[in-house]
C-alpha cells in the first residue's frame, strides 16, 4: 500500500465517521423510533375487531412490503414536488424509512401479540382491567420479549439501508465516501473503509441486542 493511499484513508476516516455519527445514526434512530410507533398502532389495529381498520392496516403493510424502499424514496423526494409537495432530503429519508420499516415491524409485533395465550386477556378481564390496561400491563410486556430479537435485527439492517439515502442527496457517510472517491480516484480502499465503519456500528448494536435480550429474559424469569 503506497504512502498516498494511506494518507487518503487516514484523512478520510474522520470525515466518514463524523458523518456516520451525526447523520447516519440520527437518521436510523429517529426513523426506527417512528417506525415502532407506526408498527405498534398497525399491529394493534390488525388484532382489533374493526374490519375497516384491519383492512386498511393490511393494505398499508401489503403495499409497503411489496415495493422497494429506493422506489419509495424517489417517489417522496423526486415525485411529490410535481404535486407541489417539497420535502428536504433528511425529513424525506426519515419519513420513507419510518413508513417502510413500520410495515415490517408491524408484522413482527402482530405475530408477537398473537403468540401471547388468549387466557392472559381473559385473566385481565376477570380482575376488572380495561382493554388498554390489559394490553399495556400484560400483553405488551410478554410480546416485547418475543419480538425484541427480530426488532433489534431490523434496526441493525436499517443502519445499512440508510446508505440508500445518498440517492436523494442526504450527506450520510456513504455519500461522503462517494465524494471522496470522486476526488481521489481510490474506490476500492475507500469503499472497504466505509464498509468497515458500517460493520463497527452494526457490531456495537449487536452487542447491545445481546444485553437487551439478557435483561428481558431476566425480567421474564422474575415475573414467572
Amino acid at each position: 500500500m503506497n504512502t498516498r493511499l494511506v494518507g487518503i484513508l487516514i484523512d478520510s476516516f474522520p470525515n466518514i465517521l463524523i458523518n456516520g455519527l451525526t447523520v447516519t445514526l440520527p437518521l436510523t434512530v429517529i426513523s426506527f423510533a417512528l417506525a415502532l410507533v407506526i408498527a405498534l398502532i398497525t399491529a394493534l389495529v390488525q388484532t382489533a375487531k374493526i374490519p375497516v381498520l384491519r383492512q386498511l392496516a393490511r393494505f398499508y403493510v401489503w403495499v409497503i412490503r411489496g415495493t422497494p424502499v429506493l422506489v419509495q424514496l424517489f417517489v417522496v423526494f423526486y415525485g411529490l414536488p410535481s404535486l407541489g409537495v417539497l420535502i428536504d432530503p433528511f425529513p424525506a429519508a426519515v419519513a420513507c424509512f419510518a413508513i417502510n420499516e413500520g410495515a415490517y415491524c408491524a408484522e413482527t409485533i402482530r405475530a408477537a401479540l398473537e403468540s401471547v395465550p388468549k387466557g392472559q386477556m381473559e385473566a385481565g378481564q376477570c380482575v376488572g382491567m380495561s382493554y388498554l390496561q390489559i394490553i399495556r400491563r400484560i400483553i405488551l410486556p410478554q410480546a416485547l420479549r418475543t419480538a425484541f430479537p427480530t426488532l433489534a435485527s431490523t434496526l441493525i439492517a436499517m443502519v445499512k439501508d440508510t446508505s440508500l439515502a445518498a440517492n436523494i442527496t442526504v450527506t450520510e457517510m456513504f455519500m461522503t465516501t462517494q465524494r471522496i472517491v470522486a476526488r481521489t480516484y481510490e474506490p476500492l480502499a475507500l469503499y472497504i473503509e466505509v464498509g468497515l465503519v458500517y460493520l463497527l456500528f452494526c457490531t456495537v448494536l449487536t452487542r447491545l441486542q445481546a444485553v437487551g435480550e439478557r435483561y428481558l429474559n431476566s425480567k421474564g424469569a422474575q415475573r414467572s
